[in-house]
C-alpha cells in the first residue's frame, strides 16, 4: 500500500453540484467572463495534476517492459485509481472562483 497518497486537490468535493449562474456571474458581472476565468484555472489544475501523477509513476518506469512486471505492479494501479477518483479540475476551479481564491484582472481596451 502506498503511504504518500495525498494530493493537494483531494480536499475538494468529488461530487457534481448544481451551480447558480447568477452567483457564478456576480464577481465579474458577466457569465462568459466567469466561465473563461474558471476554464483557464481548470487547465492550470489539470496540468498540475498530470505532472504530479507522472512524477509518482516515474518511480515505476523501466527500460524493459516485461509482461510480468506490467501485471504485478499493483502500486502503480492504486496510484492511477486514486487520481481517477479525485475531483475534476473544472469542479476545483469553480469552487476556488466562488470562494474568491482566484486572482484575475481584465485587460484595458487600450492594451
Amino acid at each position: 500500500m502506498i503511504l504518500n497518497m495525498k494530493s493537494k486537490y483531494s480536499a475538494s468535493t468529488p461530487t457534481l453540484i448544481t451551480r447558480n449562474l447568477i452567483e457564478l456571474a456576480e464577481p465579474t458581472g458577466n457569465i462568459y467572463e466567469s466561465v473563461a476565468i474558471v476554464s483557464r484555472r481548470a487547465r492550470q489544475i489539470a496540468v498540475d495534476m498530470k505532472e504530479e501523477l507522472n512524477s509518482k509513476l516515474a518511480d515505476f518506469a523501466s527500460t524493459v517492459d516485461n509482461l510480468e512486471e506490467i501485471f504485478e505492479n499493483r502500486e502503480q494501479i492504486e496510484i492511477s485509481r486514486y487520481y481517477e477518483r479525485l475531483p475534476k479540475p473544472a469542479t476545483i476551479a469553480t469552487e476556488e472562483f466562488l470562494e474568491e481564491k482566484i486572482a484575475y484582472r481584465f485587460r484595458n481596451e487600450e492594451e
